[in-house]
């Protein structure tokens, strides 16, 4: 997909969420029609998990299409080298043309420095070596939608706290707020805002999201998780994810005042 060309595999994906749509239904009512958990439908729909054969069927034989997607799976998904599944989230980060992201726990993925990521995958004792050092190559090789010719126009906003949490040493604070200065005076498609601490409570506190539009104009929210995320698109949700987004912008920092709290915090991680 970063070359411009659809696989199979990436077409597959695409067309069963379109079907689904199509139909009228939710996430959580083709889960019920084809007796898959919610998140079982997501992670195929954001290409996290191949759609196996027994799930396609089920599929085909919930929406009533002839075996069409049994068949596509056996006779194109097959030929291609790279699956779309293979490369997880990065999906809808390929895809997109506009990235709205909140944070209120961490520097967002697409905005970490090497040693920032590694030392919040190490923080996880869950997680043997081998997965730890996995998930920071995919994290790594996901920030290059930022720096790509034509990248996302993006708007992040992350609450203070995030920023004045200890993620490593000092010394990697110092380097990953340094990182984020850089950011925001020299990419010209990012909008960086902080939330100050002196803010009131606000929605966004309840948890990390990201509002995608994608090239065609879809749009798709993406909810962070201890175990994986799951994808939104019911209208209902989008609604109330956009009221917050908008919360949340309102309880931010316009841009110039956000990167002079950036150099503050730095500051104090010296």
């Amino acid at each position: 997909m970063a070359s411009g060309q659809l696989t199979a595999a990436a077409f597959l994906v695409a067309e069963l969420r379109r079907a689904r749509v199509r139909q009228g239904w939710s996430q959580e009512d083709l889960a019920k029609a084809v007796n898959y958990s919610p998140s079982m439908v997501s992670a195929v729909e954001l290409g996290q998990q191949p759609p196996t054969p027994k799930y396609l069927e089920q599929f085909d034989k919930a929406l009533d299409t002839g075996g069409l997607y049994g068949r596509m799976l056996t006779h194109l998904v097959a030929l291609d080298k790279a699956q779309v599944w293979l490369r997880g989230w990065r999906a809808i980060l390929e895809g997109a043309d506009e990235l709205r992201w909140f944070e209120p726990l961490h520097v967002p993925g697409l905005l970490q420095t090497e040693p920032y990521a590694r030392a919040v995958f190490e923080a996880d004792d869950s997680l043997a070596r081998a997965e730890r050092e996995e998930r920071l190559a995919d994290r790594l090789a996901s920030q290059g939608v930022v720096c790509q010719e034509d990248p996302p126009r993006m708007v992040v906003v992350i609450d203070e706290a995030a920023l004045r949490r200890r993620v490593g040493g000092r010394k990697i604070m110092l380097e990953q707020m340094q990182h984020l200065v850089r950011l925001a005076n020299d990419h010209p498609s990012l909008r960086l805002l902080v939330v100050p601490q002196s803010a009131d409570e606000y929605p966004g506190l309840n948890g990390p999201f990201m509002l995608a539009t994608l090239k065609d104009r879809t749009v798709v929210a993406y909810l962070g998780g201890q175990i994986g995320g799951r994808e939104l698109d019911r209208p209902s949700d989008l609604s109330m994810l956009q009221r917050v987004w908008e919360a949340t912008l309102g309880a931010a920092l316009p841009a110039q005042e956000s990167i002079e709290l950036l150099k503050e915090i730095a500051e104090s991680w010296s």
